[in-house]
């Protein structure tokens, strides 16, 4: 069966260290994609696009930063992409979903963590629909994003290592 993600009812977040002392929240919408899942709802593949512009932590001057070269450099490098092929089930309704990433140009395997539900009709659309949650850490200097400052205590401004949490909703094509 082929699902298109939806894009009102999906986001991409992360997490990351800010001053080694806390975390900076963020999430990109406008998520799309597809899911292809066998008849007994196993997913087979997937492949997903996510906005770079759209990226959100709350603070204008920092989502301009993220934009900006330093970071995503979201003119040049417009999306995030994910191909993944390879499924392995794990029992339940839990996956590990390896493929590809690609960010800011460098594209690199991974794995996510997946939880698939439903199908679920939604009663405002009629739409058969599944739901998916995953998640993933990545080290952002794997992807080019090797902007930091050092601060006087040690460390630095900005984590290498941010984890990075998936909701999907997708309405049967």
């Amino acid at each position: 069966m082929n699902w298109n993600i939806d894009p009102a009812h999906s986001t991409a977040s992360f997490t990351v260290r800010h001053l080694a002392i806390s975390n900076v929240r963020g999430n990109f919408s406008g998520v799309e994609g597809t899911i292809v899942t066998d008849d007994a709802g196993k997913p087979v593949s997937v492949s997903a696009r996510i906005p770079v512009d759209t990226v959100n932590t709350g603070q204008p001057d920092r989502d301009g930063h993220l934009k900006s070269p330093d970071f995503f450099h979201a003119e040049q490098h417009t999306h995030i992409t994910f191909e993944g092929s390879s499924v392995k089930d794990l029992g339940g309704n839990e996956y590990d979903i390896s493929g590809t990433l690609t960010m800011h140009g460098e594209s690199r395997p991974v794995t996510l963590r997946t939880e698939v539900t439903g199908p679920a009709k939604d009663p405002m659309s009629g739409a058969q629909k599944i739901g998916a949650e995953a998640t993933v850490q990545l080290n952002r200097k794997d992807y080019g994003l090797t902007w930091n400052v050092a601060l006087e205590a040690g460390g630095v401004l900005v984590s290498e290592n941010v984890k990075v949490h998936l909701e999907i909703q997708a309405a049967q094509a």
